[in-house]
């Protein structure tokens, strides 16, 4: 059994063959889902599919690259949003992205700020995008930690070794996509292999990063399985383990999610 901790199943991409695509996740071995916000007033479209997909879970909050359009969204209003609706397991993604300019850096910064009170008020994960970012990212983290603890996942995951040494001293999750397959992605690997059991998670980041076995094809959730298995191979162990290593560490992770 696998969870892919973080797709995007309300996307465009997956209009034609949305039901075919809960199929192969499910015949893969990809037990649940979590389709993650990245608009908080598209919340309603998401809540539509885990309604009609048992599996699939969500999260609700607005990701940095929108950071602008939704400064009006409160903590409070995450909160209430979060706690009204069951199948909301998560707060995110939210965080910061320098790579693309065209969110202002304090703009991301007051909305990530907001997504870490909400997460630490209601005890669901953070989903946190972080994007060459690393330095802003770690010391707002640690400031936050310093003001309560909140539970949170660096999601997929391809910053350098040091943000992952943060983000385990204080706590939280790594999670690794099809960028961990890549031939290229050596360093990646090598931070993998430092990260301790307890905090690795799988995600596809789907439609996007399609891992090695499907390079250049729109990703889906039941390609989390090439990811796992790579990761398996970084850590020394059979599938199977990792397997069962990354679904147990995505239901202590995601605990409100129930499992199937």
């Amino acid at each position: 059994m696998l969870i892919d901790t973080h797709c995007h199943l309300d996307f465009p991409d997956f209009d034609a063959e949305r039901d075919e695509l809960v199929a192969r996740a499910h015949a893969a071995g990809v037990r649940q889902m979590v389709t993650i916000s990245t608009r908080v007033r598209n919340l309603d479209r998401l809540l539509a599919l885990t309604e009609r997909y048992p599996s699939v879970f969500c999260s609700v909050g607005t990701h940095p690259n929108n950071a602008g359009d939704e400064l009006d969204v409160t903590a409070d209003e995450l909160v209430a949003l979060a706690e009204a609706n069951a199948k909301v397991v998560a707060i995110g993604e939210a965080g910061l992205d320098y790579f693309y300019d065209t969110q202002k850096p304090e703009d991301q910064q007051t909305g990530f700020r907001r997504h870490i009170d909400a997460a630490r008020r209601t005890g669901l994960p953070l989903v946190i995008h972080s994007r060459s970012a690393d330095a802003d990212m770690a010391a707002i983290l640690t400031e936050e930690t310093g003001k309560g603890a909140f539970p949170f996942i660096l999601h997929c995951f391809s910053a350098g070794q040091a943000l992952a040494d943060t983000g385990v001293a204080l706590g939280g999750y790594v999670s690794f996509s099809g960028i961990l397959t890549f031939p290229k992605s050596t360093e990646l690997r090598d931070i993998a292999a430092t990260v301790p059991m307890d905090r690795l998670l799988v995600e596809t980041d789907a439609p996007y990063l399609a891992p090695k076995r499907w390079r250049g094809k729109r990703n889906e959730p039941s390609y989390v399985v090439n990811t796992a298995e790579v990761l398996a191979e970084v850590k020394g162990v059979s599938y199977e383990e990792m397997a069962r290593i990354t679904t147990e560490n995505a239901f202590r992770c995601f605990s409100k999610m129930p499992a199937l």
